[in-house]
């Protein structure tokens, strides 16, 4: 074989993975090269296991894999009999390593400095790249923050002037309230007040982010209560007389339990209702309706005759903060429809949009039976 300098410029990769063979074929290829020590041949190995930017950085799609760096061109021998393989090449290399050690400085760098140098880049360019990403997230999280600052305000006003009113007609009427009218106006008042703290809840639900730990209070609850309780609520059923639209509700009774959180599916229900009445036009049709569907599950369905979601869009507009363009006047944050979701799928349940027909969406959703 052709001596060569220690300065030789034939320098080689050797990827492998942890099996067995891969040693020996170390061991073999190191005794191949070690055979002739006059060759100053630089030979690394890199075990992808411990390595695998390495291999993705030199485009190594299989093991073992032989790189020849330098001399350029690049050359690549894999699979099995990869000594035999290269020991076709060997003579050659070593004349071409020979002629461009002739014209290489003696302070090159070397093999170690040249893979040292590639995977300070590699991780300096993941770095960068998850910097980026991590940029882009706060400046979302920024745009977001500064529409609930502009939107909290208005948005909390309804259910707070509720709660006022049902406070100032208890202390004006004094005992001309009679008892049954004074104990819907104190249930008027505690759901607007949860309905305060369910909205405040949206808000440090959505800052959280989705993949933190949703916490439910599961318990049996009789569901077909808990819908009358919150289409019979008064603010609830003063929006309809304002917008002079007709409420439809289909509720049988003797519906069987249903395991899940009491307050988070009451959430759910006033959402989808106040986005009903939010975009039925006045003198529209709410239709409420709740359906034994099988043993194990339960279907409540809101239908209203608003302008529809578009099919493109009845996926994405469960997505988180994402608003129908058409809706960008509108109130709300965004947020209500993907914290529907979350709640829902939390209770191992479905949810999901479909035409009502000529006109109007149906949001439909299942819970389990208990």
């Amino acid at each position: 074989m052709p001596a060569l300098s220690s300065e030789s410029t034939l320098q080689l990769l050797l990827f492998v993975d942890e099996r067995h063979s891969a040693r020996d074929l170390v061991e073999e290829l190191e005794e191949f090269i070690e055979a002739d020590p006059e060759s100053g041949v630089n030979l690394q190995i890199v075990d992808v296991s411990d390595r695998p930017y390495l291999a993705e950085h030199f485009k190594v799609v299989m093991t073992p894999t032989l790189l020849r760096i330098t001399p350029l061109p690049r050359q690549v021998i894999s699979g099995k009999n990869l000594l035999s393989k290269l020991k076709t090449f060997w003579d050659d290399w070593l004349v071409q390593a020979r002629i461009n050690a002739s014209g290489v400085a003696s302070g090159h760098s070397g093999l170690a400095d040249s893979i040292a140098y590639s995977t300070e880049l590699i991780q300096l360019a993941d770095r960068l790249f998850q910097l980026k990403r991590d940029k882009e997230e706060l400046e979302e999280q920024l745009r977001f923050k500064d529409r609930i600052v502009a939107m909290l305000a208005h948005d909390l006003r309804n259910p707070l002037t509720a709660l006022s009113l049902a406070l100032e007609t208890i202390e004006v009427g004094g005992e001309k309230i009679t008892p049954k009218l004074m104990e819907q106006l104190l249930q008027h008042a505690r759901n607007q007040t949860k309905i305060v703290n369910a909205m405040i809840t949206d808000l440090l639900e959505a800052g959280r982010g989705t993949n933190k730990e949703f916490h439910l209070d599961l318990r049996k609850i009789e569901l077909d209560k808990l819908c009358h309780s919150v289409v019979n609520d008064l603010y609830f059923t003063n929006r309809l007389k304002v917008k002079e639209q007709e409420l439809v509700v289909d509720i049988p009774s003797g519906l069987p339990l249903v395991f899940a959180d009491e307050e988070r599916i009451r959430q759910v229900l006033t959402n989808l209702l106040g986005n009903a009445v939010k975009y039925t036009p006045v003198g529209g049709k709410i239709v409420f309706a709740v359906l034994d569907r099988t043993s194990q599950k339960t279907e409540v369905s809101i239908t209203d005759t608003g302008p529809g979601i578009p099919p493109e869009l009845r996926d994405r507009i469960f997505e988180d903060r994402y608003r129908i363009e058409r809706d960008g006047n509108e109130d709300g944050y965004g947020i209500g429809l993907s914290l529907c979701r979350r709640i829902i799928r939390a209770h191992y349940g479905q949810i999901w949009v479909e035409d009502a027909g000529k006109q109007g969406s149906c949001f439909r959703f299942t819970l389990p039976v208990y």
